[in-house]
Order: structure tokens, then C-alpha cells, then sequence
């Protein structure tokens, strides 16, 4: 009797850790998440210029917000409001350096490219369904790194709209940005953003 309670407690288990993928630090997540294998991270590079588009767990972001110590309710509190959306780093470089290094003698282009960055991503990104249903952006963020990092990275933010959800994937698309590089295209996987990886808070 004892062997089937341990074969039936072991079964459950592997059920259980196969349904969830859930993390006892955020270093860990990263490591999950970093393996395109596991379909929370795409990868393309066109015309010298690396793209990354990774998906951004909302436990990552509730992590950020809680101090040492905090409670189960504020875990519960701070979910409810990041899972309202989606979130995604995208990140772009040409020769590991930030988008802006390799235009700093052209004046013009740099100007543009800082306004695109800065303020004018919601017309160059793009989120949309096989049927061309285009899902608005909520925000973006974009830090000004001043040559400190070895790529260019925006958050972008997405309501998470569960019409949306219900499509087998989205397509994400990047247009191009002065870099002769075309419309950057990445086909987004909806079964991995419903079934996203969690911290054992």
C-alpha cells in the first residue's frame, strides 16, 4: 500500500511540475525564459542588426515592486495588476552596441531615430492576429542608456485581451527604423504567454 501512495504522490508531482513552471528565484526564471527553446524568447538578425523579443513574466514585474518584507495579500494585489497586461523587452543592436552609437556623426538619423525611440514607437510596433486585428499598445518604456549597454532595449505593454489570447499565436512586427533592414516580423506563441512561468513567492 505504501509503494502505491509513493507511485501516486510521485505521479502527481510530475503532473503538477509539467502543468506550471514555477521558480524559486528570478535568477532562475531569466534562465528559463533566455532559452528560445522554451518559447518565451525569439531571436533574428537582419542586415547586421540583432533583434530580441522576450516575453517579460508578470511575476518579474511583481517582484521589482515588493520590499524584503511583504505579505501574501500584496503577492496577490500586485499580480491582479501586472496581469491585466503583457509585456515584452525588446531589445535591438549592430555590432553589440546600442542603435544610436553607429549614428552619432549623422545628425539627422540620430535625430530621428532618438524621436522614434523616445516617443514614437506605438506607429513602428506592432501587435495583431493572423485576421489582421491590430491590439493598441498600452505603453512603452525606452531608458536612455548613453552607450552603457551593448543594446538598445524597450519594454512595450500590451492590455492582455483574452480575445486575443485565443488566437494560436500574434504576430509582432518591428518596422523598419532607418536600418535597411524591412518589417522585422516574430510569431508570438499565445499558449506560452496563458501558461507563463511563476515565482514561489
Amino acid at each position: 500500500m505504501k509503494v502505491k501512495n509513493s507511485i501516486l504522490l510521485f505521479l502527481c508531482v510530475l503532473f503538477i511540475s509539467s502543468c506550471g513552471k514555477s521558480f524559486d528565484s528570478q535568477e532562475e526564471m531569466t534562465a528559463f525564459i533566455t532559452d528560445e527553446d522554451n518559447g518565451y524568447q525569439y531571436k533574428k538578425t537582419v542586415n547586421g542588426v540583432d533583434y530580441t523579443l522576450q516575453y517579460r513574466p508578470t511575476d518579474l514585474l511583481v517582484k521589482q515592486e515588493l520590499s524584503d518584507k511583504y505579505t501574501d495579500k500584496q503577492v496577490e494585489d500586485l499580480r491582479k495588476q501586472y496581469g491585466k497586461y503583457i509585456y515584452f523587452n525588446l531589445s535591438m543592436s549592430k555590432n553589440n552596441q546600442e542603435l544610436l552609437n553607429g549614428l552619432a556623426r549623422d545628425k539627422e538619423r540620430f535625430g530621428q531615430m532618438v524621436n522614434d525611440l523616445a516617443f514614437g514607437m506605438e506607429e513602428k510596433v506592432h501587435l495583431f492576429t493572423p485576421k489582421k486585428d491590430t491590439l493598441a499598445m498600452a505603453d512603452f518604456i525606452y531608458p536612455r542608456m548613453y552607450g552603457m549597454t551593448d543594446a538598445t532595449t524597450l519594454m512595450i505593454v500590451y492590455p492582455r485581451d483574452e480575445k486575443f489570447m485565443q488566437e494560436e499565436y500574434l504576430n509582432f512586427t518591428i518596422e523598419d527604423l532607418g536600418l535597411d533592414t524591412g518589417e522585422i516580423k516574430f510569431k508570438v506563441k499565445t499558449s506560452e504567454l496563458k501558461d507563463e512561468p511563476q515565482l514561489r513567492f
